[in-house]
């Protein structure tokens, strides 16, 4: 028989204590960062639509990941119906009600059928939006360009609101069913044949106390409200999409596109629609990176193997004519790396890929596999060859030519201040004086060869050592006029000369010399 003592654990607590089961519900409530991520307010440069300027601002916001993507299951499920009724599905409707803590999703086409699910025992709408792990996005051996997939969706909105009411109608009868208390109270559903036409219209209030919040402030309105902007864009061409009453002015994606770019002037954008599931823009920039794309109206923020699957097309293209730039303009070329190409652009991408894996249920990034997209995006040799003639070849030559420059400063660094004593550099005779408060009365003899060194040395007996150094010249010096950084770099009689003088090669020198440790050079060339 047990002792009494073996049925109490840690702290004194009974065993039924430390390890206990809960129902999914429960989990969901206890670790909501498997499902929805965090619940703590988090502070991070984000894209938000400025209403007052009406175009997209990247800013600092503060904002609960958690009720960012609640809303984001709701309005994906609304786009999703695009694609499983094209022709009877053309509008969107959202309405964030700030004061009231309210949301409102409504999409016509194909509602769901009101009947009853024979196996479950309920309404179809209640068994989708009130039962964890349903879906009709199981059947992985059919392909769908949809955003759904693992059966947690809508739920988890309405798990995390106070209120949730689910309306559909399929043609026939409308349903409407409200939860309440984080999915826990569910009512009784309502049934009614019509002959109105068919909906769905999710309305939840946000259990703001679990987000650590008291109403819906500025920065998650504006985090919202470029999300129902991002499926105007993957969405216009087939469907209107309106806010708070208002049609957004979101023709197509090219129009999306124009809310980032359209206020920098001068800025090129290179657009291309290359087939019904791939849409690409391209622009550039100069502050690193920069993706903005979405999966079957998911916005991957991370980006993912889409992303890789057209950035590198675009890079290799422009990688080619950067190589054959650099020879020509720069006598030799410089070392530029893909990464290096990268760096200057910004590419939009709107997909449609199937049976999308994502990384985790939050879906900011695509794990999918390019062989598994079932499609390809094929960019045509024009739109590939204007992004190369944009001008984005000439800023990565001036940002190489510039981090060669810096390169080189970095490696001669250590010699090139005016230090009194100069070690390392093999037959040099310097002057007392170089480096010294007197380095601009000095000069350097620069020789040909041992044999003249051996003669100004001789001479320097009469005249003295200490305003006169010597340093013997090894053939034909390195034309750098002519030669690249990197050939500089590589060039030991040229990193000499640079040492022995002194030179700061990010340094402008016009008439101030006073930094260097000679004040002039006299060159004795033989006859």
């Amino acid at each position: 028989m047990a002792n009494a003592s073996h049925t109490k654990g840690r702290e004194g607590k009974s065993i039924e204590q430390i390890y206990q089961k809960k129902t999914q519900l429960e989990h969901i409530l206890l670790r909501p960062d498997t499902y929805v991520g965090s619940t703590e307010a988090q502070v991070q440069d984000l894209w938000v639509f400025d209403g007052v300027q009406s175009r997209m601002v990247h800013r600092k916001i503060s904002f609960v990941p958690a009720l960012y993507k609640i809303f984001d299951e709701i309005l994906v499920n609304a786009a999703d119906n695009l694609m499983r009724d094209p022709q009877g599905m053309d509008t969107i409707k959202v309405d964030i009600e700030q004061q009231q803590g309210l949301i409102r999703v409504w999409n016509n086409g194909r509602g769901l059928p009101v009947v009853l699910h024979k196996e479950q025992k309920v309404y179809v709408p209640e068994l989708v939006f009130g039962h964890l792990l349903t879906s009709d996005n199981y059947d992985d051996s059919s392909s769908k360009v949809v955003g759904g997939r693992n059966g947690y969706g809508a739920k988890l909105a309405n798990v995390f609101s106070t209120e949730f009411k689910v309306e559909t109608c399929d043609g026939k009868n409308r349903f409407s069913q409200l939860y309440k208390n984080n999915m826990q109270v569910k009512g009784k559903p309502e049934i009614q044949a019509t002959k109105e036409k068919s909906f769905t219209c999710i309305t939840f209030k946000p259990d703001l106390a679990k987000f650590g919040m008291a109403r819906l402030d500025e920065d998650i309105v504006s985090l919202l409200t470029k999300r129902v902007y991002d499926v105007a864009g993957s969405t216009a061409e087939r469907c209107s999409v309106f806010l708070n009453g208002e049609k957004l002015d979101v023709k197509n994606f090219r129009d999306y596109c124009d809310l980032y770019l359209l206020t920098r002037q001068g800025v090129p954008q290179i657009y291309e629609k290359c087939s019904d599931r791939w849409e690409i823009c391209v622009s550039l920039t100069e502050t690193g990176f920069h993706q903005v794309s979405f999966v079957n109206s998911i916005c991957t923020i991370r980006g993912g193997t889409h992303v890789t699957h057209v950035s590198d097309q675009v890079v290799e293209a422009i990688l080619e004519k950067v190589r054959l730039q650099s020879k020509e303009k720069m006598k030799g070329g410089v070392d530029v790396r893909p990464h290096h190409v990268k760096n200057h652009l910004w590419i939009f991408i709107k997909c449609l890929v199937e049976n999308p894996a994502f990384d985790s249920q939050t879906k900011e990034t695509l794990m999918t596999k390019q062989s598994k997209f079932g499609s390809r995006c094929e960019l045509s040799e024009k739109f590939l060859s204007e992004v190369a003639t944009c001008g984005v070849v000439d800023l990565i030559l001036m940002a190489a030519m510039a981090k060669s420059k810096v390169d080189l400063g970095k490696k001669l660094k250590a010699n090139t201040s005016r230090v009194a004593r100069l070690t390392g550099v093999p037959k040099l005779e310097d002057a007392n004086d170089a480096g010294g408060k007197l380095s601009s009365e000095c000069t350097l003899i620069l020789t040909e060869g041992d044999s003249a060194k051996a003669l100004a040395v001789a001479g320097l007996s009469v005249i003295g050592r200490d305003k006169w150094g010597v340093f013997p010249l090894r053939g034909k010096v390195l034309n750098v006029r002519d030669a690249t950084l990197k050939q500089m770099m590589a060039n030991e009689e040229i990193q000499n000369l640079i040492k022995i003088i002194g030179l700061d090669l990010n340094r402008e020198y016009d008439s101030e010399l006073k930094g260097l440790r000679y004040g002039s050079i006299m060159i004795m060339a033989d006859q």
